[in-house]
């Protein structure tokens, strides 16, 4: 599932690359991606699905190892070391999914990756519902 503005400007990305690119066979994996997503309207869209500036908690499942990474543009990666280029294979992997989701792929060498979704901390286009706030306030403050 992807938000529609993210999917438009995601198709650019993913075409914007030329097949002698070092991207191109990560820009062909996000644009598989994208053809088999469902994209709905932002307003829409569940609040614990991967987006782009989302960040998440993830565990890479070949070794158990928990991470978090905020999903960016493939410009943005500097913001942080923890910032993750949605033209990486493992960007590309989670884009889309949702808490409790993985998903497995292929790597250039032949080598089995694969990632399940453990939390949406921050998703830019909703708020938590107030049943996941664990008992804040305001769940504005999980936006920050």
């Amino acid at each position: 599932m992807i938000p529609d503005r993210d999917f438009l400007n995601l198709r650019r990305v993913a075409s914007g690359h030329s097949p002698m690119d070092a991207k191109a066979a990560t820009t062909g994996f996000l644009a598989a991606e994208l053809d088999r997503a469902e994209v709905v309207m932002a307003e829409a869209l569940p609040w614990n699905v991967v987006t782009m500036h989302a960040r998440v908690e993830y565990r890479d499942d070949v070794t158990d190892h928990v991470e978090r990474l905020t999903l960016v543009y493939p410009d943005e990666e500097q913001w942080d070391e923890t910032c993750l280029s949605v033209l990486s294979p493992l960007g590309a992997a989670v884009l889309g999914l949702s808490e409790g989701q993985s998903i497995q792929w292929r790597t250039p060498t032949g080598g089995i990756r694969g990632v399940t979704i453990l939390h949406v901390i921050f998703q830019p286009y909703q708020v938590k519902p107030r049943s996941q706030c664990w008992g804040l306030m305001d769940c504005s403050l999980d936006r920050k």
